[in-house]
């Protein structure tokens, strides 16, 4: 569509920039518009239809907002989208899916409802992919929900996207002010609380140690809160403790306690278990940290956890999008007594 075939009624009631987002939506319902099509230039439009420069400006914006289309460098805009029935919509940045991430997600999804459309992206802990995905979208979302899984200051990319149109989950970013929207997990209180709580179970045991992935393994985001929690509580309550960075088990002994984080580490532990005759939560405790089905019904009565709701967190957030709620809001933390510890 290079050249504009769009029309408008320069006496109408309806406002010229509002005529223009109608015939465009119009000939993508009409399927004369299609995904990746190019639209026509500010230009042209100005010129074959005689309005103002700003009045094309305006009707493209909101097209934009609302997540027909885009712009970029060199190409002008086009079609990205053909669900023009989405009243919202919204940019998800996760660092990668798990079963409990993609709890959260189904929950948000629905929360936000029918007439929300939702584009999930995923950075990889890679900073380089999550600021360029951050750059290259700004200002094709009305909304943005942004999981910043750093140990670093993120803030200057997060920057970028006008506060009121940013939540922030799952981790607080502290350079940002107490005015930006954040829906966060409070990961050293929270370990150190939910610890506390299963100090009669954990003293059972001669130590307990923490296995931490190294820091190459990109699968699992461990916050540096968890480990000064960690430690805390183990200082306090006089445990002997270790932390390991890599699950190996030569460390695996009988009365000592163990914190996995991956469900596939707890199964290999389950099984290595198993195999050597340790019995959880008598003569060998484990226990995780975000559950999940499988962590519920592993083993033979599941792994003690602790962990957020992640249909309630979902829920949360997506109330926080549509109040434009501002803030920054602790996620509630809670202990899963089960048979493994």
């Amino acid at each position: 569509m290079k050249k504009s075939h769009l029309q408008i009624l320069p006496n109408a009631q309806t406002p010229k920039y509002q005529q223009i987002v109608e015939e465009i939506i119009g000939k993508i319902q009409q399927k004369t518009l299609k995904r990746g099509d190019q639209l026509p230039t500010i230009n042209d439009i100005t010129n074959s239809l005689g309005v103002a420069r700003m009045t094309v400006i305006r009707a493209y914006e909101e097209l934009r907002e609302r997540g027909i289309v885009a712009s970029q460098h060199g190409k002008g805009y086009y079609i990205i989208s053909t669900d023009v029935q989405a009243t919202m919509h919204v940019f998800v940045l996760f660092d990668a899916m798990n079963s409990y991430k993609e709890a959260l997600f189904l929950s948000l999804r629905e929360s936000l409802g029918e007439n929300v459309s939702i584009d999930l992206y995923f950075h990889y802990q890679k900073l380089n992919v999550f600021e360029s995905l951050i750059a290259n979208n700004i200002g094709n979302y009305h909304f943005y929900i942004v999981m910043p899984h750093f140990n670093e200051d993120v803030s200057p990319i997060l920057r970028q996207i006008p506060k009121e149109k940013l939540l922030v989950l799952d981790i607080d970013v502290e350079q940002l002010e107490d005015n930006y929207a954040v829906l966060y997990q409070d990961f050293e209180q929270n370990f150190y609380q939910g610890l506390s709580k299963a100090l009669p179970l954990i003293q059972k045991y001669e130590s307990l140690t923490l296995f931490l992935l190294s820091k190459n393994q990109v699968q699992q985001y461990t916050p540096k809160g968890i480990l000064e929690g960690f430690t805390k509580f183990c200082e306090e309550n006089q445990i002997v403790h270790d932390v390991v960075y890599e699950l190996d088990f030569e460390h695996l002994e009988q009365g000592h306690a163990y914190i996995l984080f991956l469900e596939n580490d707890l199964v290999q532990f389950v099984n290595y278990a198993n195999r050597e005759g340790l019995i959880l939560g008598e003569t060998i405790g484990l226990m995780s940290y975000d559950d999940t089905p499988i962590k519920a019904s592993l083993a033979q009565h599941g792994i003690t956890t602790l962990s957020i709701d992640f249909v309630e967190t979902g829920k949360l957030a997506a109330r926080m999008v549509r109040n434009k709620q501002k803030g920054k809001v602790p996620i509630e933390c809670n202990l899963m007594v089960r048979g493994s510890l």
